[in-house]
């Protein structure tokens, strides 16, 4: 068997199989998912659609910032068309490939018949050389070559028995294996260029590439935020106690994204020198003079605050140059909002850890949470939430506060029968009746479950000082149209979760005909000094209070008595530590076992009257109960058993479901969090929004955060929740609050609650019976230790 050979293909025959499958690869695949398609539209979608004039501006609006969408779809069409052109051209050239050892035939090449004699192909080969060879004008080189091949098989012996055995006149070929690239290649001509061509590639584009993208990427956090503006966010907020909404909406417009020095998308125009004068005139609570310091009193701050100051007002804006830069920055406000809510949480926990020196109170949070639903829905929080509904202006308020009926809230009007509903929208049109009702029956109704417990622990519902609790959120999500004509549910939506922040803004802020807000000047600027006076008088975490010494006040020295286990959790540990007895044989079962009578007899002389006929039935009866205890002892050992075995499966199964559902969320963590839940009626804010939701734990009474906020994006129908937080170190009775925030609607936040009813830590056990190790055991012990040597044979004695 002859060589193996490797070389490039000169013919370009394996080249263009090689184009052909890698293109084939690429096109069918890429034809499928690729390949433009008109959309569908839902006709639920379309039952559901709001057609108010904010709604039709907006999809206006979502077009034509999306130019290159029909650019894209174009030019895919037009780069797949191509591809499949040059698909059929290499298939067509492919296949006019002639392979000679494949369709060799040498009296087809000389043109004569099958069994023709000698010297007739002789002639015929004459004839035909004359013509193909390279030395005439019409020659061939590469026919030539195959006329003397042919010649050869049929004149020579040797040459027709390879051609009749092998189908090639030369003899066996050998086996090569070409590499499908054109020669031209590996020419000392071309070495050049192909060596520039590899150092483009591969030196200079690509680390080029990957560079530019490392160097973007490493400026962002993962929500798309740049790292700068949260050092900014973490140096702001740290500096007070309270942050009022106010100068969140002042750090907010300070934010980086809004420079053109960090972000190239950003337009600097010409026209800003006579708009914004103009525009911040409009705004009486803008305070421009109000703050000196950088970056607030920076151009790009001042502009953006003004933006948003006049989303807020829903001021009408200039549409080709303050309108375009007011919805840019909307845009952005939510994905920053976030982040500020992130860097809040974290310096509460720094705080804990006593690693700054203030702990931010919940209304700074809440603050920050409260100003992503005025930036959807375009209103100041002292706005009704009537107006997120369409065709619902400041005029019609007073509508909703009639004296026959007066409306509460949004789901209070959705409980309303439709009779009662139409009356009191009775200043609309049918067609805008039939909107807002649209519009009305989307909202969203949560169902707001919340359940404590003690995970890993055997009495999972009592609680520790120093306990981990591990407080349970369920929420269900439906349409508000459930609630249409039925008043039975509970208006969840109407309640007070900001009573006190809501008396402070209105001793403080006074709101005018416009919707803006006058606030004093002299107390934005003392703000800060107040906040650095009260540094000491900031109220601590409940975990944070230290005991008072003696050496303090009189009310040190009383002394506090302590919590006991209730009666429930007392007979759960007996019974657990008589279990455990049973498993091990212990034979003081007996004894605990004929105290049960006794215990019993003790709690009926405590109810029963003080007549003698009840006292001589009690004696009679713990004398009865005495002589019959021995007899039933086997049999109560035994029952224990059985119980002690039935109580290990039941705990077995539960540990099981434990575990599966323990499971089955950590492989839906893996998944990763969607961010798609339902669409959000909000035809001030210039894209697509969906539902969010914040859940988190606090403590009212003394203003604090207890656990991080959970940023709830996927609800679709039901979602559970998971918050963790330490029990406080001392007992007593603590009542904590689970709130639950929307980030796109005004009053639809709720609040849960929860009662915890804290015990005194047990102390550390010093002594179990399963540590009890018999004397029998130490002795053995011992002798293992002592017995070094072997008691076999080892080949150190037979030496000896």
């Amino acid at each position: 068997m002859a060589g193996q050979k490797f070389q490039y293909d000169e013919s370009g025959a394996t080249f263009f199989y090689f184009l052909l499958s890698f293109l084939a690869l690429l096109l069918i695949p890429g034809t499928y998912y690729w390949w433009p398609r008109k959309q569908r539209e839902d006709p639920k979608a379309l039952a559901s659609e709001c057609y108010c004039p904010g709604c039709r501006k907006k999809k206006l609006i979502l077009q034509s910032t999306k130019p290159w969408e029909l650019m894209k779809r174009t030019l895919t069409k037009v780069i797949i068309i191509a591809g499949w052109v040059l698909l059929v051209f290499l298939a067509y050239k492919v296949s006019q490939f002639d392979y000679e050892s494949a369709s060799f035939d040498p009296y087809d090449i000389l043109n004569v018949p099958i069994g023709t004699s000698e010297k007739v192909i002789k002639k015929a080969y004459r004839r035909l050389s004359l013509i193909y060879h390279p030395d005439k004008e019409t020659g061939d080189e590469k026919k030539f070559m195959k006329l003397t091949k042919a010649y050869q098989a049929l004149t020579d012996d040797e040459s027709r028995k390879n051609w009749e055995k092998y189908g090639n006149p030369d003899g066996p070929g050998a086996m090569s294996f070409g590499i499908a690239l054109p020669s031209w290649i590996v020419e000392k001509e071309n070495s050049v260029w192909v060596l520039g061509l590899y150092a483009l590639v591969f030196m200079i584009a690509l680390p080029t590439t990957v560079g530019m993208w490392w160097y973007k990427s490493i400026r962002y956090s993962g929500d798309k935020v740049l790292l700068e503006t949260s050092r900014m966010y973490y140096y702001f907020l740290h500096k007070s106690n309270s942050i009022p909404l106010k100068r969140v909406i002042m750090i907010l417009s300070a934010s980086l994204e809004f420079e053109k020095k960090y972000n190239s998308e950003i337009v600097e125009r010409s026209s800003d020198e006579h708009e914004m004068p103009q525009l911040i005139k409009q705004l009486y609570n803008f305070g421009e003079k109000a703050q000196k310091e950088p970056p607030l009193s920076y151009n790009y701050s001042i502009k953006a605050r003004a933006l948003i100051h006049a989303h807020l007002s829903r001021l009408v804006l200039k549409a080709d140059t303050l309108d375009l830069d007011r919805m840019y920055i909307v845009k952005k406000c939510p994905y920053l909002i976030q982040e500020m809510v992130g860097v809040v949480s974290q310096l509460i926990l720094l705080a804990y850890a006593q690693r700054v020196p203030r702990l931010l109170n919940i209304e700074t949070i809440e603050n920050c949470m409260k100003l992503c639903p005025m930036v959807v829905q375009a209103l100041w929080e002292y706005k009704s939430p009537f107006m997120q509904l369409p065709y619902i202006t400041e005029d019609h308020i007073k509508h909703f506060d009639n004296k026959k009926k007066r409306v509460r809230s949004i789901q209070h009007l959705a409980q309303l029968k439709n009779e009662e509903r139409r009356a009191t929208l009775k200043f609309l049109s049918d067609s805008q009746y039939e909107d807002l009702v649209k519009v009305l029956g989307r909202m969203p109704y949560i169902d707001f479950k919340v359940r404590c417990e003690v995970i890993d622990d055997e009495a999972t519902t009592v609680y520790t000082a120093g306990a981990i609790v591990t407080v349970t959120v369920q929420l269900k999500r439906r349409d508000m149209k459930v609630l249409f004509g039925d008043d039975s549910f509970a208006d969840k939506h109407h309640i007070e979760l900001e009573k006190n922040a809501a008396k402070e803004t209105d001793k403080s802020e006074k709101p005018l005909s416009n919707g803006n807000v006058i606030e004093n000047n002299e107390d934005i600027e003392n703000k800060e000094t107040k906040d650095d006076d009260k540094e000491k008088k900031v109220t601590k975490g409940i975990w944070q209070q230290k005991r008072q010494s003696g050496k303090g006040k009189k009310s040190g020295n009383v002394k506090k008595p302590k919590a006991t286990l209730s009666a429930s959790a007392k007979k759960k540990i007996k019974k657990k530590e008589k279990l455990e007895k049973a498993k091990l044989g212990d034979p003081e079962i007996k004894e605990t076992e004929d105290d049960k009578p006794e215990e019993k007899e003790q709690l009926k002389d405590s109810n029963a009257s003080s007549d003698d006929d009840s006292d001589s039935d009690n004696e009679s009866s713990s004398d009865a109960s005495g002589d019959e205890s021995e007899k039933s002892d086997a049999e109560e050992t035994a029952d224990d058993k059985k119980k002690v075995s039935s109580n290990n499966d039941d705990d077995d199964d539960d540990d099981w479901d434990k575990f599966q559902s323990g499971a089955n969320k950590k492989d839906r963590v893996l998944e990763g969090r969607k961010k798609q839940s339902h669409l959000v009626h909000s035809p001030y804010f210039p894209e697509e929004k969906h539902e969010y939701w914040w859940v988190y734990l606090s403590d009212r009474k003394s203003r604090t955060l207890l656990t991080v906020p959970y940023h709830v994006t996927e609800l679709v129908d039901e979602e559970e929740i998971q918050l963790k937080f330490t029990a406080p170190r001392w007992p007593g009775v603590y009542v904590f609050a689970v709130c639950l925030r929307s980030d796109s609607y005004f009053g639809f936040d709720q609040m849960h609650d929860i009662k915890l009813d804290v015990k005194e830590a047990p102390e550390p056990l010093t002594e179990h019976p399963q540590w009890d190790i018999s004397d029998e055991e130490d002795d053995t012990k011992e002798e293992d230790k002592q017995s070094d040597i072997s008691e076999f044979t080892t080949d150190e004695d037979v030496e000896d």
